[in-house]
């Protein structure tokens, strides 16, 4: 395995392991117990995300189901705690619950071409 490789497959894993300690802290929480929660679909696409705006109310339970169509993008919402790389063709969730209202922005990581900079989005909580 070359060294590329083997960095790839280690930023992978932990990736993995972060997205699984904090669906493990949503899912422990007394709230979220029984309860699916709602899934919202979010696509990225050369230089957007679609939808760009997510609302969702403070306390609830929500999975991304988040997919690349065109290219390797990534998916960051840094007030959260969230990141996941995309990848063509697959679906990649993301449960979360956020308790502090207001504003999030999320934004694609990765470059990925000319207008990168502005695809972004926001999140945002409601009392």
């Amino acid at each position: 395995m070359s060294a590329l490789s083997r960095r790839s497959a280690l930023k992978r894993l932990g990736i993995v392991l972060a997205s699984a300690g904090t669906m493990a802290l949503v899912a422990g929480s007394p709230r979220a117990q029984g309860q699916a929660g709602r899934i919202i679909e979010i696509e990225a696409r050369r230089f957007r995300f679609t939808p760009n705006e997510i609302k969702i109310k403070r306390g609830e339970v929500v999975t991304l189901a988040l997919r690349a169509v065109d290219f390797p993008h990534g998916f960051n919402l840094p007030d959260l705690s969230i990141r996941a790389d995309l990848i063509p063709g697959q679906v990649v969730t993301v449960r979360i619950q956020a308790v502090q209202p207001g504003r999030f922005a999320f934004l694609c990581d990765n470059f990925c071409g000319e207008h990168h900079e502005e695809m972004s989005g926001t999140l945002i909580v409601d009392t």
